[in-house]
């Protein structure tokens, strides 16, 4: 007992206990994989048209009109007000999934899920304002692994359930509502912070692990280019907003930090390696979202769930396994990501168009199923890259400003694919059509970078040319 007391007295070990077990019961959602097979069954009784084209548009309009402001409010007002925020908009969403109906009534459900999304940061920058800085790297291990365990073993759940249990698709989303339940249950419990990464910064010295700590994770091994932010140095160490004026009012303050957040994005992305494994960041995750928000309207489409037999969960729990596979394999790898790095994403992101052209031009459910495994395992193996290569050059501080940053961008590109493809408003393209659309735009994608990495080679080759001659 004494011991159990004495863990809980280090201030680090309790909040990262409550915050895992928070990731946990709000990921744990065994319903969600059989989300359109629930619509367009007997409980809602909606069209697949009806789904695809007016209903899942809505979450990507509201998280993006919400993403922004939720962004600054999230730190200024010290994350755990918006943990309890996300915790009501899961609550109120699948309420409405169970009781409500119509159109309209799924719609709102939508604009509400949208508030989940957009509120996710708080759960990943909550641990970083309540412990040290030399146990960001284990504490970020925890929450995100405890979150991929909670998803695999949500979706095996779930088809173990409707498989062999007969369990129907609203009591799945009972059970939803129950661990979501929990999940704001224990976000009462979190320890509010003291501090936060931009409005309510501490001496800099103790928050920031700055450029030099965090190439120095990397090893003297590292890329050459690992050290080419130097320009972001003195701005990393600068004195923070409250430093620079004793008892700034509150609208002043708000404004310098405003301003400074202006000249951190200005900076980082006047390196113009970070600026083309952002481009890759926006663009593909954008496509990457879009897939995922309407995979299952073409799996019901190839497969309908009224006649055939469902593995959503199944396919989803293989997904995440292959992707935190491919995730920790890239730590195996020793490449020199400045000469390859354009090249890889170029290989890969084609290897991505060609799965989604593969689950346009089949009527197999099974190769869609194996498309989607191989499009997201190629995904998560190259967004592990791409954020590797931005943190490393970075402060945490500067790194959460350019994911937030790059995550809006892409969702700016998603919502122009959701109006000019998806949106009833738009063209209105059938599930099929759209992903024929979205091969197309990984393709482009892979031709931007394929090209980009042969320019590279080429003038690498020719100054080493040059070089030789000069010597000789």
């Amino acid at each position: 007992m004494d011991c159990w007391k004495g863990a809980i007295g280090q201030s680090w070990i309790y909040p990262t206990l409550i915050i895992c077990a928070n990731g946990f019961l709000s990921t744990m959602r065994p319903s969600e994989s059989f989300l359109t097979p629930y619509l367009t069954g007997p409980d809602k009784n909606l069209t697949i048209e009806e789904v695809t084209n007016q209903i899942f548009p809505v979450w990507t309009y509201s998280y993006l009109a919400l993403l922004f402001p939720v962004f600054l409010i999230t730190d200024y007002v010290r994350y755990k007000p918006v943990l309890l925020l996300q915790g009501i908009s899961f609550i109120v969403t699948w309420l409405l999934l169970l009781f409500a109906h119509g159109v309209v009534a799924m719609q709102v459900v939508e604009f509400f899920y949208g508030m989940v999304t957009a509120t996710e940061v708080a759960y990943y920058a909550y641990i970083y304002s309540v412990v040290s800085t030399d146990r960001y790297q284990r504490v970020t291990s925890y929450c995100r692994s405890i979150t991929l365990v909670a998803a695999t073993i949500a979706a095996v759940l779930g088809q173990l359930l409707v498989s062999l249990a007969g369990v129907s698709y609203f009591h799945l989303n009972a059970i939803t509502l129950a661990s979501v339940s929990l999940a704001f249950v224990c976000s009462f419990f979190l320890p509010m912070p003291q501090k936060s990464m931009f409005f309510h910064r501490k001496d800099v010295s103790e928050t920031l692990p700055g450029p030099d700590k965090a190439v120095a994770t990397v090893g003297a091994d590292g890329p050459p280019s690992c050290q080419e932010d130097k320009s972001s140095v003195s701005a990393d160490r600068a004195p923070a907003p409250e430093q620079q004026a004793d008892n700034p009012k509150p609208q002043s303050h708000m404004l310098r930090v405003l301003v400074q957040l202006g000249r951190d994005l200005r900076d980082c992305y006047s390196s113009r390696k970070l600026l083309y494994w952002s481009l890759w960041w926006a663009l593909a995750t954008a496509g990457f979202n879009q897939v995922l928000n309407y995979i299952q309207v073409l799996w019901d489409f190839r497969a309908p769930s009224h006649s055939s037999a469902v593995y959503n969960g199944a396919v989803e729990a293989i997904a995440t396994f292959l992707g935190s596979a491919t995730s920790m394999a890239v730590g195996c790898i020793k490449v020199n990501w400045d000469l390859s790095g354009e090249l890889t994403l170029g290989i890969f992101s084609a290897m991505d168009a060609g799965s989604l052209f593969l689950m346009h031009f089949t009527d197999n459910i099974w190769a869609c199923y194996a498309g989607y495994l191989a499009f997201k395992a190629c995904y998560m193996f190259l967004i592990t890259i791409a954020t590797f290569q931005i943190a490393v050059n970075l402060s945490m501080e500067r790194y959460a400003l350019m994911f937030g940053f790059n995550n809006f961008v892409a969702l700016v590109i998603q919502t122009i694919l959701t109006v000019v493809v998806v949106d009833s408003k738009g063209l209105g393209l059938d599930i099929s059509t759209q992903f024929l659309i979205y091969g197309s735009y990984f393709t482009f994608i892979s031709g931007i970078f394929l090209i980009r990495s042969i320019y590279t080679i080429i003038s690498i080759k020719c100054r080493n040319t040059s070089g030789e001659s000069t010597n000789h």
